[in-house]
């Protein structure tokens, strides 16, 4: 996902305190993290409380038995910051990485993102957005327990030294569990200690293991539907079939006869019944008889949608990027190539369906969830509430998948759960089926794009027109007066407004159309340039035929300016095999794109299947991918995220689709919601760029670049230009 800085209520400062202060006995220093806000003022009580444990700031405690818990700001989700910001602390605490744990943080403006200033995970900046902050937490709880060491040992601070966890003076030896209560007294540090320099780290920028592993492989790690206590109810929900739609009037009869359930009501988003367990919640749900408002949107249609995309990108809009005269520069040119390319909406769809636990008593609330947006889902939860955010305590659990669908603007799995335990009166799981999620969540929007491109004598663009037509994500959402500037939501047209091929020329316009359809919209893994990156590069590999040029030498001659794009560009064309022979039946395709700071070139390799009704589907083979994202923090973890950004990417550009007809979703599951299975994942290289530039992401750029590699290959090998996602051969 991606958005804006934000100016929202924050919670209260002070909650921090009452969840962390005396955990483990230990006691919360008072002062403030470089680029956090200050989140404590430690009472006379609280410094009284001195015991074993030590929290010297919002980011990590020590414990008397040597254990380093770190306390996670953002979520995990499979991205791997469970492992990688834990890295950040443990390097500048010299810490023993055996003795790290890991906890997710409370919902606290302890833990609001440095840029968007509110508490979340998204945007692929988890890792470098915290690459100072936690750096700065270890570093400054160093300097206290080295403090604490020297008055133990009589010696002054800078003779002490420190190593896995243990504070040596000459002979004299202790462990930072020995010296955290000595250190939970001592006053925080005038200044800021210094960092170390890259040449002294020995965690930072080396492979490591997951800390999260051991706890899925062994079933300790706790998600969101895995939460369960005594007196708990489970509420399946029945959800108007077309969005917009709302009850008129339901009979509840049936349902109540099912054994097990226990109560229906009446919440906003539908009808709820209220069981034992899931089983009996979902027999109930089946069973309700609802007559339905279907609302403004029962006529909605993916075909019709686009016909009427068409129309609209053929009147001007918003413009997004401009300069010169492009009409007369594109009557100038020698050649013209005009293209239009769609991608459809596309469900999240995360292996873990969307859940919530939520108990209210006694003027407070409790949530269970795995969620992206802690800040919000405890604004969102306290005004239906009637109470203070700092009454509702979040519990963020493992994520099953996010994607951004556990992001949502509106909190609407989290507000839905919130209002299904106030109606119960008592403690209430709230869980979506994913067919529930798929025909009622929120969808990447389906667009339509048009360009007319005009090249010189050698085949180079010296002009460029696009269109774009589909949803902003961010409009009708409370973000939208922040980061809708002119018509424009960058991130609808992210990958093409600042793209390098069309930046550089003088002559260009790109504009945007924004309709409203009634479906709701979102972040989906790497936004806009989801879509856009395939346009683009699509566009690039058609520019490179019709001037009769190698792909690969094509865009390093666009490129000659951009020295990241460049390094991806070349280390992928030589970790591939660019331009050597390949089996018959066999081609290869390339794509290189910027997105979240982070620059990545692929090439998929690429064959032709027979499909069991006739015909031929497209069988990718070995994908080659290389990243330059800056410094790798873990390398093993960036790998990781190409490797599951290049299957999720996969997916989509070979099989998923949502598609609507009379006002309802069509798909339903994996069966018809086509994700991309274990036998037909391709072999995955992945290549790291040796770089010193500015760090960017990992969760979300590998998606970005997939299907232009694979439509670019298939041309290639059948000479079929593929326009449209999901990719079909005639």
């Amino acid at each position: 996902m991606s958005v804006n800085t934000l100016d929202l209520d924050a919670p209260s400062r002070r909650r921090f305190i009452k969840n962390t202060a005396l955990i483990g006995g230990g006691l919360v220093i008072g002062f403030v993290v470089p680029g956090a806000k200050r989140f404590a003022e430690a009472a006379p009580a609280q410094a009284a409380a001195v015991s074993a444990g030590f929290v010297p700031n919002a980011f990590l405690r020590v414990g008397a038995d040597d254990t380093v818990t770190v306390l996670l700001s953002h979520s995990e989700m499979g991205q791997g910051i469970w492992t990688g910001l834990a890295m950040l602390i443990a390097e500048e605490l010299d810490a023993d990485w055996s003795k790290i744990k890991v906890e997710h943080a409370p919902a606290d403006d302890a833990y609001a993102h440095t840029m968007f200033h509110m508490q979340m995970t998204g945007g692929s900046t988890s890792t470098w957005t915290e690459f100072d902050r936690y750096r700065q937490a270890g570093a400054t709880a160093r300097a206290l327990l080295v403090a604490a060491a020297a008055q133990r040992f009589g010696v002054p601070a800078d003779q002490v030294r420190t190593e896995k966890g243990v504070a040596i003076a000459g002979d004299q030896r202790a462990s930072y569990g020995e010296l955290a209560a000595a250190a939970a007294k001592l006053p925080a540090p005038a200044a800021a200690p210094a960092l170390k320099q890259a040449k002294d780290w020995t965690i930072i920028g080396k492979s490591t293991r997951r800390l999260d592993g051991p706890e899925k492989i062994t079933g300790r790690a706790k998600f969101g539907m895995d939460v369960q206590f005594d007196g708990l109810m489970t509420a399946v929900v029945a959800r108007a079939p077309v969005f917009g739609g709302r009850v008129k009037s339901f009979d509840a009869g049936k349902a109540k006869a099912v054994p097990g359930v226990r109560d229906v009501v009446q919440v906003p988003s539908g009808v709820a019944v209220i069981a034992d367990h899931y089983w009996a919640a979902k027999q109930g749900r089946d069973l309700l008889v609802i007559d339905w408002d279907l609302g403004p949107n029962a006529g909605l249609d993916s075909g019709k949608l686009r016909e009427e995309f068409r129309r609209l990108a053929a009147t001007e809009g918003a413009v997004a990027s401009q300069a010169g005269d492009v009409k007369g520069a594109l009557g100038k040119a020698a050649k013209t190539l005009e293209a239009e390319y769609n991608v459809p909406y596309l469900a999240h769809a995360p292996m873990e369906p969307l859940n919530c636990t939520v108990k209210v008593e006694g003027g407070r609330c409790e949530i269970w969830t795995g969620t992206q947006f802690q800040t919000m889902d405890q604004k969102i939860a306290a005004e239906i509430l009637g109470i203070k955010p700092d009454k509702v305590k979040i519990h963020t659990m493992f994520l099953g998948g996010g994607f951004g669908r556990r992001a949502t603007p509106t909190s609407d799995f989290v507000r839905e759960a919130v209002h299904v335990a106030k109606a119960a009166g008592k403690p209430v799981k709230t869980v979506w089926s994913r067919e529930d999620d798929v025909r009622g969540g929120y969808y990447r929007p389906m667009y339509l794009q048009q360009a007319r491109i005009g090249v010189d004598a050698q085949g180079i663009p010296v002009a460029w027109q696009h269109v774009l037509v589909g949803q902003s994500i961010i409009g009708g959402t409370p973000f939208e007066s922040a980061m809708v500037k002119n018509g424009i939501d960058a991130t609808s047209v992210e990958g093409v407004a600042d793209s390098p091929y069309i930046k550089g020329l003088k002559d260009h316009r790109v504009d945007l159309h924004s309709p409203r359809t009634g479906i709701p919209v979102l972040w989906w893994r790497s936004v806009g340039h989801s879509y856009n990156a395939f346009v683009m590069e699509s566009l690039i590999d058609e520019l490179a035929h019709a001037a009769g040029q190698d792909p690969v030498a094509y865009r390093r001659t666009l490129l000659k300016d951009h020295p990241r794009h460049l390094a991806a560009l070349n280390l992928v064309a030589e970790k591939s095999g660019w331009g050597t022979k390949l089996p018959k039946g066999r081609a290869r395709g390339v794509a290189v794109h910027e997105s979240f700071k982070s620059y990545i070139a692929q090439v998929a390799e690429v064959s032709l299947i027979d499909l069991p009704g006739g015909g031929h589907g497209i069988r990718v083979d070995r994908f080659v991918c290389a990243i330059d994202c800056g410094l790798a923090v873990n390398p093993d973890g960036v790998r990781a995220q190409m490797e599951s950004g290049i299957n999720f990417g996969l997916g989509a550009a070979l099989y998923s689709a949502v598609t609507f007809k009379d006002g309802r979703v069509q798909e339903s599951n994996y069966h018809d919601y086509r994700v991309l299975r274990l036998d037909e994942a391709p072999k995955i290289e992945v290549h790291i760029v040796t770089s010193a530039g500015e760090m960017g992401g990992a969760g979300e750029p590998g998606t970005a670049p997939v299907a232009a590699a694979v439509a670019n290959a298939m041309f290639a090998l059948t000479q079929q230009r593929l326009r449209e996602l999901p990719l079909r051969l005639a």
